[in-house]
């Protein structure tokens, strides 16, 4: 790792110029102490590092010691700098690798194309999390990176959706990060299958290699793959009712797709609700995700969704029906007894 920071270090010094100490030691997370050794480091192998001394003092390398990157468009280095570290590669382990890629970059510039990095960061920024979204541990996933890298085969152990736990020898084809989670595309039984790395129960490189299909694109299976989910999935149609207060709301829990659907709606009724159809992937589903809409969505069919919804309905105004109780119990009327008449 020290080779790797030496490096990073000499790119540093290259791109930005004179960097104090406490610089250096933040943007590559270590103590200033470790810096002052890597400097000693950088300075006894020949690089040419000088230090300045007092407030504005710093290490730097003389101006001699420069390399250029020419060939590149303005536009084309600006794009190269909007590369930040989402949470995927962090997981990875290779968020360093890339940052010091970006560095070497940087360095490589001619000095008039070197303010192109300043100029991105300061207009654009890359979040690659979803809104609310919980971190999950994949404790498998860099050993399933291993074997993917490398063309080993993997054991795995998975538990299947009726519960039972099956071990599987597969060919590591693929990684796939899709929506803050990791997918495992493998090869097992003539067959191309996916597992979500993180529901993994256990998983152990082999030490056998497999031969690789070359005509197998990630990309093109991973399209063809999510269409078909999305058609299996999305086969239980359900009828709603939409309160006019609730239509706004629609595509903060659907997406900007249903947009459409309510273009496409019958007129209102008299009260101004709107009748859309909706798919889901079960009654299971439709129910879990309608129940939190409250009063502003209304089932109309199925009939079976539609008792399910009333019945969990009944169910929780009898739980907390003792707090309703105590709720309306409460003497809500003005208090009158400081008022003094004035006559």
């Amino acid at each position: 790792m020290r080779a790797d920071r030496l490096l990073s270090i000499l790119m540093l010094l290259q791109s930005r110029g004179q960097l104090s100490a406490r610089e250096l030691a933040a943007e590559l997370a270590v103590s200033e102490r470790t810096i002052y050794r890597d400097i000693d480091a950088l300075s006894a192998s020949g690089v040419p590092v000088y230090a300045e001394t007092g407030r504005d003092g710093g290490y730097g390398l003389l101006d001699s010691y420069r390399t250029s990157l020419t060939g590149l468009t303005d536009g084309e280095v600006r794009a190269l700098f909007m590369l930040s570290v989402p949470g995927p590669l962090t997981q990875l382990g290779v968020s360093q690798e890339l940052r010091a890629a970006l560095h070497k970059l940087e360095a490589a510039l001619p000095k008039s194309r070197r303010q192109d990095e300043e100029w991105v960061r300061r207009r654009f920024h890359l979040d690659a999390t979803w809104w609310h979204q919980r971190e999950t541990p994949v404790p498998f996933l860099r050993v399933v990176h291993q074997a993917v890298w490398t063309d080993r085969k993997l054991r795995i152990v998975h538990r299947q959706p009726v519960g039972v736990t099956i071990e599987q020898v597969v060919d590591a084809y693929a990684l796939v990060a899709k929506a803050g989670s990791w997918y495992l595309v493998c090869a097992y039984g003539g067959r191309m299958r996916v597992h979500n790395v993180a529901d993994l129960l256990d998983v152990e490189v082999t030490g056998d290699g497999f031969e690789r299909d070359l005509r197998f694109s990630p990309a093109a299976f991973w399209a063809d793959w999510c269409a078909a989910r999305e058609a299996d999935h999305a086969r239980y149609a359900v009828t709603v009712r939409v309160a006019p207060h609730f239509v706004l709301y629609l595509p903060w829990y659907f997406g900007h797709s249903i947009h459409q659907r309510i273009a496409e709606a019958a007129p209102p009724d008299e009260d101004g609700r709107i009748t859309l159809t909706l798919t889901f992937e079960s009654l299971e589903a439709a129910r879990d995700r309608l129940l939190d809409l409250g009063n502003g969505v209304e089932v109309i069919e199925p009939i079976a969704l539609r008792l399910s919804i009333a019945d969990y309905a009944k169910q929780i105004s009898a739980l907390y029906a003792d707090d309703l109780v105590a709720t309306s119990a409460v003497d809500t009327s003005p208090n009158t007894s400081n008022i003094v008449s004035a006559t």
